[in-house]
């Protein structure tokens, strides 16, 4: 079983006993001990997960990485949040997921408007099973409980990724900074209720639908 290990808040150190885990290419900034790289397809998904990520044009560029030693990975001084799905399952932007277990599943999925807003495509990269995964945010990312009487309301600039059974809607026209008589036009929010957690960063990306 992998461990993973966070050195500082940017890199990420993973122990490997002949076991193996799935990281961004290009990601491994060093290693010790042995190991071996190989490049997969369509994320790890084969052939019919190239196919699809083609389609709905979710980028997926995965490397595995077995053997026995720690390998270390980084990705542009990011920073970098470790979630442990036990079951259920994770919602990232494919840009930023960096590692995951290898017995993890990855797959995709509609979002719909969030996608769009964000500029990111109406699909998103699932992650499910039982183990660990990092992610990678702008800054150290907060996780946000969710829950039937306490819904959350995120600006979809600064949402990262979310897990459980966690539902999401999209309001429009209303931003933030709408409330503070600013704002650039037409903009989102997302809604979340449910059961789970939300991962929210503390810088805001630029959206295509407007300045959130």
């Amino acid at each position: 079983m992998a461990v993973f290990r966070l050195q500082g808040s940017r890199m990420l150190a993973v122990e490997l006993d002949g076991d193996a885990v799935r990281a961004k290419s290009g990601s491994m900034v060093a290693y010790d001990g042995r190991m071996t790289f190989k490049k997969l397809t369509g994320g790890g998904e084969g052939l019919r997960g190239m196919v699809t990520r083609r389609l709905t044009g979710e980028q997926l560029s995965v490397m595995e990485v077995k053997g026995h030693g720690t390998c270390w990975f980084a990705d542009r001084a990011t920073e970098i949040n470790l979630v442990r799905l036990t079951g259920d399952r994770l919602h990232v932007e494919s840009g930023n997921l960096l590692v995951t277990e290898a017995g993890l599943r990855t797959g995709t999925t509609f979002t719909g408007l969030r996608g769009a807003s964000q500029g990111g495509g109406l699909f998103t990269t699932t992650v499910e099973g039982h183990g660990q995964a990092a992610i990678m945010s702008e800054g150290p990312a907060v996780a946000l409980r969710v829950s039937d009487r306490h819904p959350l309301t995120v600006d979809p600039g600064a949402y990262v990724a979310h897990q459980g059974n966690v539902r999401q809607s999209f309001q429009s026209g209303v931003t933030f900074r709408t409330f503070l008589g600013e704002g650039g036009g037409e903009a989102f929010q997302i809604r979340f209720e449910g059961e789970g957690l939300v991962y929210v960063q503390p810088s805001e990306r630029t959206t295509f639908a407007g300045e959130v």
